[in-house]
């Protein structure tokens, strides 16, 4: 396991999970995180996708959290930049060890929390994206959890491939919008400036980040 930050992102934060009795990772949107041990990876998502990418051989395992940007505020397909998510996660995934062939993915996210015209747009975007770019890959959705209006926190214990998933039905702030705009400004957009580099260089980026976590909603296996 390795974890570095970007340049523009708070220093990584790993912890111990007293509760389920793990070391675990906490992840903010647009930071993934990919690992060899027996580790608890969380994360809130919003409109953003999160997938959970886990070779069901050797259990190495990963997940990230990104959002497809609006591609009037940037100048080249908004794909540009789920591409290289996804394959960041998956390339760091078979570096370490993980076997293409045996890699499953569980896929959660895409929720239209406004509940207007441009957020259900942009739900069915990032659905429709990270499903494609998963059938291209062939890797198999083995669970999904995505869009309707309601943000939700993801406990992904990389060991067992387990799921658990809260929704959060009642939001008392706008922490989580607030948090995924901010990263589609200050984040995202700083790097659709660099897309041409991007496409052409793989980097090695492990940022994980510090959010509080509640109750378990339901459990995906």
């Amino acid at each position: 396991m390795t974890a570095h930050a970007n340049k523009d992102i708070t220093r990584p934060n790993v912890y111990f999970d007293s509760r389920f009795g793990l070391d675990a990772a906490k992840i903010l949107p647009g930071q993934y995180y990919a690992t060899q041990r027996n580790m608890l990876l969380v994360t809130v998502t919003g409109a953003c996708i999160t997938a959970c990418i886990r070779d069901k051989v050797s259990g190495i395992g990963g997940m990230n959290n990104y959002m497809l940007p609006d591609e009037d505020t940037v100048n080249f397909k908004s794909e540009v930049y789920g591409i290289k998510a996804m394959d960041t996660l998956i390339n760091d995934l078979i570096q370490m060890g993980a076997a293409p062939e045996n890699l499953e993915a569980k896929v959660f996210g895409a929720s239209n929390m406004l509940n207007d015209a441009q957020s259900i747009a942009a739900a069915a975007r990032n659905t429709q994206f990270v499903f494609d770019y998963l059938k291209t890959r062939n890797i198999q959705v083995v669970a999904t959890d995505v869009q309707d209006v309601y943000p939700r926190k993801i406990y992904f214990f990389v060991n067992t491939g387990k799921v658990m998933v809260k929704k959060l039905r009642n939001m008392h702030n706008e922490t989580i919008i607030n948090r995924e705009s901010e990263y589609t400004q200050r984040f995202a957009l700083a790097q659709f400036n660099r897309a041409e580099h991007l496409l052409a260089h793989t980097p090695s980026q492990h940022e994980v980040f510090d959010i509080q976590f509640d109750t378990i909603d339901a459990e995906v296996m």
